[in-house]
């Protein structure tokens, strides 16, 4: 792999990496709270690699992709390039050879510090979310055929799941994929498609079986050129602006057989097998989420008089700085122990739902707080804290809502 840092290599056999544990205060990006044992040195020089990339070829632009309502792939293809996605495809294919969790943690971590954590989503979903299904369910002529650009950053991948009328009831999704000999005919449409603008591949979930809620569904990899593909709108949010969220549409689109991920009738439960990842994915960004808002605030509550003092120093704000504190700290502990978890095969659905709703919860919860401790300058664009506030709504909601979460989490205690 020609790139700028691999982690391959830089540990054990497999990519997993030895070395000590390193103290994130010392590192200078953990704003207080108790020593991580998470990482060690290997993940730490990869950290140093990526925010430099960060540093160059993402904050810079930040204000732009804002305006324009997407990323210029340029920078995903930069990101290919250097080394920073596919970390957990096998290196013949051009991956890290690296299946480590941690390194995608590191990502997000980053990403966050840098106050662009929304503006990276297509780099966070491409890793995080998309690319454990090629790796565990294509087959090699399938891996032979998309990993290599997957990884280099040729080719931008989406997941295509939620529907105008199925959201979190994935069962109940209507996209279909009718066998025609060696072709499958797609139609339907799919909306809040993360990448939907950007994406050359979308792995789609429909149905090959309409009769069957679960086990008539398949997954359909769809090349973004395919004709019949069409791409709506780019939606108009409340927040998240750079990252383009589209409607999709199908009609009459023929795919060959040979662009299904795994068994037919296999895609609910490949679906069901892979959304721990993504949850957890969500949880590591909204605790980094919360922390760089955190240490926004405080300096800015250090700083800020009112009254002849530091704003920080009134009790009631000491005690709310206290609170967030407190809380990012446990949740810190929390999501560290299931990414080691997961990186041991031992992640489960309603684990990962755990983290899942109370992480994004508790950042809501911290960056409106932190927000309300800027005053009116919290409201100001060019103030960091303004953009996370907007931008820090929709994790409650995307990727399975709190009521869902917890509705999982519910069933499995037996009430």
């Amino acid at each position: 792999m020609s790139t700028a840092y691999s982690p391959q290599g830089a540990g054990v056999p497999g990519g997993q990496p030895t070395g000590r544990p390193v103290d994130m205060k010392a590192a200078g990006r953990f704003n207080g709270g108790m020593r991580r044992t998470l990482y060690d040195d290997t993940h730490e020089l990869f950290r140093d690699a990526f925010r430099a990339f960060v540093e160059k070829e993402v904050r810079p632009r930040v204000d732009e992709w804002e305006r324009a309502g997407i990323v210029d792939k340029t920078m995903f293809r930069k990101a290919g390039e250097a080394g920073f996605l596919g970390m957990a495809a096998p290196v013949e294919y051009g991956g890290g050879g690296a299946p480590d969790f941690r390194f995608n943690a590191v990502m997000n971590e980053e990403f966050c510090a840098a106050g662009v954590g929304a503006s990276a989503a297509c780099v966070l979903l491409h890793n995080d979310t998309c690319l454990p299904y090629f790796l565990a369910a294509a087959d090699d002529d399938q891996k032979a055929r998309w990993l290599p650009g997957i990884c280099r950053g040729e080719l931008m991948t989406a997941i295509a799941m939620t529907e105008p009328g199925a959201g979190s009831d994935l069962a109940a999704i209507r996209t279909t994929a009718v066998r025609d000999g060696d072709e499958y005919i797609v139609n339907g449409s799919k909306t809040f498609i993360t990448n939907g603008f950007n994406a050359d591949l979308f792995v789609v979930a429909c149905k090959t079986d309409p009769a069957d809620r679960h086990k008539g569904m398949s997954l359909v990899v769809v090349e973004g050129d395919r004709p019949g593909f069409e791409r709506g709108r780019n939606l108009d949010k409340i927040g998240q602006h750079a990252q383009d969220t589209a409607e999709i549409f199908f009609n009459d689109v023929r795919v060959p057989v040979s662009n299904r991920l795994g068994e037919e009738g296999t895609g609910f439960r490949q679906l069901v097998t892979k959304l721990p990842q993504e949850r957890l994915s969500l949880a590591v960004n909204a605790v980094a989420s919360a922390q760089a808002a955190f240490g926004w605030t405080l300096e800015y509550c250090k700083e800020r008089k009112a009254f002849g003092q530091p704003i920080g120093s009134f009790q009631h704000n000491r005690f709310r700085l206290a609170e967030m504190r407190t809380e990012i700290d446990l949740a810190q502990v929390f999501v560290d122990r299931q990414v080691e978890a997961l990186n041991a095969g031992e992640l489960t659905a309603e684990d990962a739902a755990e983290g899942k709703w109370w992480c994004t919860e508790m950042a809501w919860r911290t960056v409106d707080a932190c927000l309300q401790l800027h005053g009116g300058y919290g409201y100001m664009e060019e103030y960091p804290i303004a953009r996370a506030w907007r931008d820090g709504r929709i994790p409650t909601i995307y990727g399975g809502t709190t009521e869902i979460m917890k509705e999982i989490i519910g069933r499995s205690l037996g009430v």
